[in-house]
């Protein structure tokens, strides 16, 4: 049975396997993503199906082609635009978004785009908004986008080292589009985070176990990253979604 309480907590998954411990533990939603070391792509159709099937979670999905930057062409838009429309179709809950312009503003014509084609889903903006020439600003120009969500980690590379700009935002917002705190969130400092205001908690809660693979060739990295191990599977860890659940639930 879920919990109840008025401020969410939302799990990054980029598994189904992450996606059912999430579920079981007891979170409000997920992020849906892929390709982690890349801070979050849009997953495969497959993927979203399958998690929309097995568990009862809103599902919200992460739309953005690539890593890197947040500036993207016509045809990396175009591409975001269709990702939308199959989304939508699949009966996700909401969509996960952001986009710049080259000096840093919100890239309001696609985004308006955007919230033409899929109407009134909810729509989430991401850290974009960390990296925007003026954030302030941008607080504005998403409510009047009819945005649901912001997720920040304060303009900073963790959220705790910019909990200060994130109480700010939480001020400006006023309670007219949700502040959600993300990156480095955890049950040690989620308090924190409650304390000041945001609507929402974001946490990977990641943990690693071993792959099952015991022969390993050496020297040969299919990521291009020898330093990532690709013999690590990152997967939410149940225990600490419910340990900050608990610190959520002491409201």
């Amino acid at each position: 049975m879920k919990r109840k309480s008025s401020l969410a907590v939302e799990v990054c998954a980029y598994s189904l396997e992450s996606c059912i411990v999430a579920d079981r533990a007891g979170a409000d939603r997920v992020e849906l993503c892929a390709s982690p070391h890349d801070g979050g792509c849009t997953p495969s159709t497959g993927l979203v199906h399958a998690v929309l099937a097995a568990t009862s979670l809103e599902v919200h999905v992460m739309l953005r082609p690539r890593g890197g930057d947040f500036c993207y062409d016509t045809f990396e838009k175009q591409t975001m635009l269709a990702e939308a429309v199959n989304l939508v179709q699949a009966g996700v809950h909401g969509l996960v978004v952001g986009a710049l312009l080259p000096n840093g503003d919100l890239d309001i014509e696609f985004l308006f785009a955007l919230r033409q084609l899929v109407g009134d889903i909810p729509l989430t903006c991401h850290r974009a908004i960390d990296v925007s020439r003026d954030p302030e600003q941008v607080i504005e120009q998403l409510i009047e986008l009819n945005f649901q969500r912001i997720l920040t980690s304060g303009q900073k590379n963790k959220a705790l080292e910019g909990i200060e700009n994130i109480a700010q935002m939480v001020v400006r917002a006023a309670g007219r589009i949700q502040i959600m705190a993300g990156s480095g969130v955890n049950p040690q400092n989620c308090r924190q985070f409650i304390d000041v205001g945001v609507d929402a908690i974001h946490t990977s809660a990641r943990t690693v176990r071993d792959s099952a693979m015991y022969y390993r060739r050496p020297g040969i990295s299919m990521g291009g990253l020898t330093e990532v191990s690709e013999f690590e599977i990152a997967v939410a860890s149940e225990e600490l979604i419910r340990a900050t659940i608990q610190q959520v639930q002491l409201d």
